[in-house]
C-alpha cells in the first residue's frame, strides 16, 4: 500500500466476500485458457474494475474516498513502471527475432547434429543462462522450437526436454533482476540490491542439475538425422544484441548510481534501438543484395529488409501486459480491503519467514507466481536479505512443479500439444522437487550471511 494510506478491516464484510468471489472467478477462467482460449487478461482486467468500483462504493460511505484514490493510484505507478520495463524488454527481443538472431541460432544446433541427450543438456543450459537476460518464457519457446525441430516424432524426447527446459528458464530466471518477472518485481521494489541476486546461482544451479542429472538417464541415447539448412542473421543483429546489454547497462545504472527508476534507464535504451533503427531504415538498400531467399518480411516493414522500430512494438505480448493490470489492481484491491495483511499475519508471524517463504514456492505452482510475488511485495513483511531472496528463488523456480506453474510450462503445452502434457510433466514432479528442496538448502548453506537482519 502507498504510505499514508489506510486499510479497511472489510475481510469478513460482504464486499470483501464479494471482492475474493469475483477474484476467484477470474482466476479459474485465468487457468483454464488452455481449455477456454478466452485470453487470461479479459476476465482479470473486468475483475479489477468490479473489486475496485465496489470499493469506491463502500468507501465513499465511510468517508474514506480520499484514501481509496491514493490507493488506486499507488497500484496504477507501480503497474506502469513494470509495464514499460517489460515493453521495452519485449521490444528488443522481437528486434532480434525480426532480424534472425533467435533463427540462426536454433539452425546451427539442428544442423550441427547432436545426440538427443546432448541436445537435452544444451537446450537446458542454454535455457538456463539465457533466461536470465532475456526471460524464461521468450527462452522457453526458443528452445523448445529447437527440440520440436530434431525431435520429430520422438515423443519421450521431446517431453524429457521439455520439461528440462522449463526447469532450467525458471531457475536460471531466479538469479537475475531480468530473468523473470517475479525478481524484476522485487529489484524495483528495492527489496534487494541488483548484484545480490546473483547470490542465487549457486542455489539455481542445483534447482536445474539435480532433476536433469536424474532425466538425463531415461532421455533415449539415439542421433537424429542431421540437417543442412543454415539460416543467415540480418544486418543489424549483433549490433541489436549490444545495444539490449547497452540499455541492461543504462538500467542498472540509473537505479544503482542516480537513484531513479530503472524504467526511465530502459525508456532510455529504446532510445538507442529507435535511433539504430532510423539507420537501418535509411540504409535498407544494403539489405537487399543480401537478404537469403527465404526471409520474408512484413508488409508495413516498407522496403524489404528495411527495420521499424514500431513493428516490434506491435508484436509485443499485450495480453501478457494486460494480464499484469488485472493482477496488479486485483491483488490491490484485496489488500486495501485486509486481506493482505491476514494472509501476512498468519503466514509470516504464526508460521515464521522461512516456512512461508517456501509455502510461496508450492503455491506459486498452482497459482501464478506474479500475483503470489505481488502479495508478498504488498504485506511487505520485516524480513532479512535473505529472506528476501528466498521467497524471490522460490516464487520464480516453485512454478517448475506443475506444467501449469509458469509461463514457460504453459506456453510450451501449447507449443508442443500433445507431446509436453500436464501429466507428462506430473510425472516428474518428485524429482523436480527434490532439486526445488536442495536450491532451499543450498540457498541457506551458501547465503547464511544474509539471513542476518
Amino acid at each position: 500500500m502507498a504510505s499514508g494510506t489506510t486499510n479497511m478491516d472489510m475481510t469478513s464484510s460482504g464486499v470483501g466476500l464479494f471482492a475474493i468471489v469475483i477474484f476467484g472467478i477470474a482466476y479459474v477462467l485465468v487457468m483454464a485458457e488452455e481449455f477456454t482460449h478466452l485470453r487470461k487478461s479479459k476476465p482479470v482486467i473486468i475483475a479489477a474494475g468490479i473489486i475496485w468500483g465496489a470499493i469506491a462504493w463502500v468507501a465513499a460511505q465511510q468517508g474514506l474516498s480520499h484514501e481509496a484514490e491514493v490507493a488506486v493510484r499507488h497500484n496504477l505507478l507501480e503497474y506502469a513502471e513494470l509495464m514499460l520495463f517489460l515493453l521495452v524488454a519485449m521490444t528488443y527481443i522481437n528486434a532480434m527475432e525480426e532480424r534472425r538472431v533467435f533463427d540462426a541460432l536454433r539452425a546451427w544446433l539442428v544442423a550441427s547434429g547432436f545426440g538427443f541427450r546432448s541436445l537435452f543438456w544444451i537446450t537446458g543450459v542454454l535455457a538456463f543462462f539465457i533466461s536470465p537476460i532475456a526471460d524464461n518464457l521468450t527462452t522457453a519457446l526458443l528452445m523448445c522450437a529447437v527440440v520440436m525441430a530434431v525431435g520429430g516424432d520422438n515423443t519421450r524426447f521431446i517431453t524429457l526436454a521439455c520439461i528440462n527446459i522449463v526447469v532450467g528458464a525458471n531457475a536460471g530466471g531466479a538469479f537475475s533482476p531480468f530473468g523473470d518477472i517475479t525478481t524484476l518485481m522485487v529489484w524495483q521494489k528495492g527489496m534487494v540490491d541488483f548484484w545480490t541476486f546473483f547470490a542465487l546461482f549457486i542455489p539455481s544451479t542445483v534447482n536445474y542439475l539435480v532433476p536433469a542429472a536424474i532425466m538425463h538417464f531415461a532421455v533415449p541415447n539415439e542421433k537424429p538425422e542431421a540437417s543442412g539448412k543454415q539460416m543467415q542473421m540480418q544486418r543489424g543483429a549483433k549490433r541489436i544484441i549490444a545495444l539490449f546489454l547497452l540499455t541492461i547497462f543504462t538500467a542498472v545504472s540509473f537505479h544503482n548510481f542516480l537513484h531513479m527508476p530503472p524504467v526511465i534507464g530502459m525508456l532510455t535504451g529504446l532510445g538507442y534501438l529507435q535511433l539504430f533503427g532510423f539507420f537501418l531504415k535509411k540504409t535498407a538498400h544494403r539489405d537487399i543484395s543480401d537478404r537469403p531467399d527465404n526471409v520474408e518480411h512484413d508488409g508495413d516493414m516498407g522496403t524489404p529488409g528495411a527495420f521499424n522500430v514500431f513493428s516490434p512494438v506491435a508484436r509485443a505480448e499485450w495480453d501478457t501486459l494486460l494480464f499484469f493490470y488485472g493482477v496488479v489492481l486485483c491483488v490491490g484491491g484485496l489488500g486495501f480491503l485486509g486481506y493482505l495483511g491476514l494472509a501476512s499475519e498468519i503466514m509470516y508471524n504464526q508460521w515464521g519467514a522461512t516456512n512461508a517463504n517456501i509455502a510461496v514456492g508450492v503455491l506459486s505452482a498452482i497459482v501464478d507466481n506474479i500475483p503470489v510475488m505481488f502479495a508478498v511485495l504488498t504485506m511487505n513483511p520485516d524480513m532479512s536479505t535473505g529472506q528476501w531472496l528466498l521467497v524471490t528463488m522460490t516464487a520464480g523456480v516453485g512454478g517448475s512443479l506443475l506444467s501449469i506453474g509458469s509461463a514457460a510450462g504453459v506456453a510450451l503445452m501449447g507449443q508442443a500439444r500433445g507431446k509436453y502434457t500436464f501429466f507428462g510433466h506430473l510425472k516428474w514432479t518428485p524429482v523436480i522437487a527434490l532439486g526445488y528442496a536442495a536450491s532451499i538448502y543450498v540457498h541457506m548453506l551458501v547465503n547464511n550471511s544474509y539471513f542476518t537482519v
